[in-house]
């Protein structure tokens, strides 16, 4: 076997982070002592990476020194090349609960212990400073900066870890390796080179050409290598893209050997940067080749400034590096399928020749109306695969997630749509009403806005389970905080569809109608913290249905949503 594959990037060996039985047994028996800190799902996979060795030479979660390096210089402390930081940050609460010196517990969200921190710092993140560095861009429309300012903790602590046993995964198993295990493998195999190629999305036919050519090219077998960390909202859920990468195995050639392998990490989209430390986790894999797609792990182009990162940039920064790696990069060609040839080629060798091409976005769109996808796009066992995962949107399940001021006439609107859609038939129908979920789910919450806002968080997980399941949900809260309904938007859309109704009726007639004299107590101060009063109602940035039920009957507004959703295709 040669040197670059038996070796981590940096020359150095793989490393392990998972104790002996007998150090874990004996930090199992500490932990009832320690401060706990729950990880999040793309916590859990960090951790997961930093035990099995793929983030080598990385021994714990990085301490201060080492972020701001990266951070400054994409050099850890010690001048080994790292991209981007791997940290763990946590909420203030948690921060002002741990200190240097000390060990903590890290637990998932069901209190299982996988491993024990030994913390060297804590430290108060820079947003902003970070957003900069790593991303290129404070622009929250950014998927990785709107994480980074919404989502991610103010605080970050860091120290080496040491790990009892690696996360529990159930799906798949059969598929999910360590990088040693990896190695194993390809020298069992025989493997002198290997391509590692990266995606996040399945595998169409342009994509499996891709591959071949660069298999030819490096004269080396695949190591097919999706990520199944958690993707961007409204992507195909893991275990379609799986199912469906399987698939796609079966179609190369025998003599072409190749290995399916799931990776379990959560992109950034911080493009060049990522590219990077992908190419860093392939070459820990035992991968010899790497092959860079333009606008490599780059989030989709913003609307009027066009694209976060230039599309060579990517392919650009990590063959810099390829030789301090010892890992060979192979870029994407520019593939075309061009229908005289029934093949696809070089676009430079189109030549005029009529040429067939098609976008995500278009094949989302042809699944979702029911129409069949052509061959020369993808292969019909993945094409069948998706169908039954991706049903037209007159089958699949949907919510309708209607907000605005009390009083503005969502809940009426709400329930006529609600009686109009079981009159059609076809789906379960459920109206998830504010008062109804605060008697029936939500009874021991008040009304601050703490509360509030979990009582909308509640509805929104209840519409993601009824969508999930191909029914039809329908919200009627006040829902005022722009930051949960994009939270709720994002969590339906992995799994169906999700359509905002902004009933826009101004505060004035609101106020005038006022059915349970609550604006009137407000007013007099006997309720405090009221929607539209003494606090604001953030309004929906873009809704797929605004009414204005100033002049407007319910059943006006109602017949206003059920067009809607026969024109855009959720009803017939």
């Amino acid at each position: 076997m040669s040197e670059s594959l038996s070796t981590a990037p940096h020359g150095g060996e793989l490393v392990n982070l998972v104790v002996s039985e007998d150090r874990a047994a004996e930090l199992r028996d500490l932990s009832l002592n320690l401060e706990s800190v729950v990880l999040t799902d793309p916590q859990l996979s960090d951790l997961e990476l930093l035990a099995n060795g793929a983030y080598s030479p990385l021994r714990g979660f990085m301490s201060k020194m080492d972020c701001d390096q990266v951070l400054d210089t994409m050099r850890l402390s010690d001048g080994l090349l790292w991209p981007i930081p791997i940290c763990l940050d946590v909420d203030e609460e948690t921060a002002r609960r741990v200190s240097v010196g000390q060990t903590v517990a890290l637990r998932d969200a069901e209190g299982f212990m996988p491993a024990v921190m030994h913390v060297e710092d804590v430290w108060p993140v820079d947003r902003t400073a970070y957003a900069q560095a790593v991303f290129g861009t404070s622009d929250v429309a950014h998927p990785g900066v709107d994480r980074l300012f919404h989502r991610m903790g103010s605080h970050i602590i860091g120290g080496p870890v040491e790990v009892l046993s690696l996360p529990l995964r159930f799906g798949f198993r059969h598929l999910r390796h360590t990088p040693e295990e990896i190695r194993t493998l390809f020298k069992k195999l025989g493997w002198r080179s290997v391509v590692g190629f990266h995606t996040e999305k399945v595998l169409h036919r342009p994509e499996f050409e891709q591959t071949l050519r660069s298999m030819a090219h490096a004269r080396a077998n695949l190591l097919l290598h999706p990520v199944i960390g958690r993707i961007r909202p409204g992507d195909m859920d893991t275990y379609t893209r799986v199912r469906c990468y399987m698939e796609v195995c079966d179609q190369y050639p025998p003599s072409s050997m190749t290995t399916l392998s799931l990776l379990p990490y959560t992109m950034r989209y911080a493009g060049p940067r990522e590219a990077l430390l992908h190419a860093i986790i392939r070459k820990n894999y035992g991968c010899t080749h790497f092959m860079v797609a333009p606008c490599h792990a780059s989030p989709e182009a913003r609307n009027s400034n066009g694209a976060y990162y230039d599309p060579d940039a990517a392919f650009s920064l990590v063959a810099t590096h390829s030789g301090e790696l010892n890992l060979s990069v192979l870029q994407y060609e520019d593939l075309v399928y061009v229908e005289e040839d029934g093949a696809y080629v070089n676009r430079s060798q189109a030549n005029g020749r009529k040429i067939l091409s098609m976008t995500e976005d278009t094949f989302k769109k042809r699944l979702l109306e029911g129409k069949k996808t052509p061959t020369w796009f993808t292969f019909p066992e993945v094409a069948r695969e998706m169908e039954r995962s991706y049903p037209p949107k007159s089958i699949q399940g949907f919510t309708l997630f209607c907000t605005g001021l009390s009083g503005a006439g969502k809940s009426t609107i709400a329930r006529i749509v609600c009686a109009r859609l079981q009159e059609i038939g076809g789906r379960p129908v459920t109206l998830l009403d504010g008062d109804i979920v605060r008697k029936n789910l939500s009874s021991e919450l008040g009304f601050s806005k703490e509360h509030r806002d979990i009582n909308v968080r509640r509805i929104g997980y209840v519409a993601g389970e009824i969508t999930k399941n191909r029914g039809i949900a329908i919200c009627a809260p006040i829902a005022p905080y722009g930051t949960t309904r994009r939270h709720i938007r994002r969590s339906i859309e992995s799994h169906g569809g999700f359509v905002e109704v902004f009933v826009a009726t101004p505060l004035s007639v609101c106020e005038k109608r006022d059915p349970k004299g609550l604006y009137s107590k407000a007013r007099s101060g006997l309720i405090q913290g009221f929607t539209g009063v003494d606090d604001p109602y953030e309004e929906p940035e873009h809704p797929e249905v605004i009414l204005d039920t100033t002049a407007m009957t319910p059943e006006e507004a109602a017949q206003e949503v059920l067009l809607y959703l026969e024109r855009t295709g959720y009803i017939r």
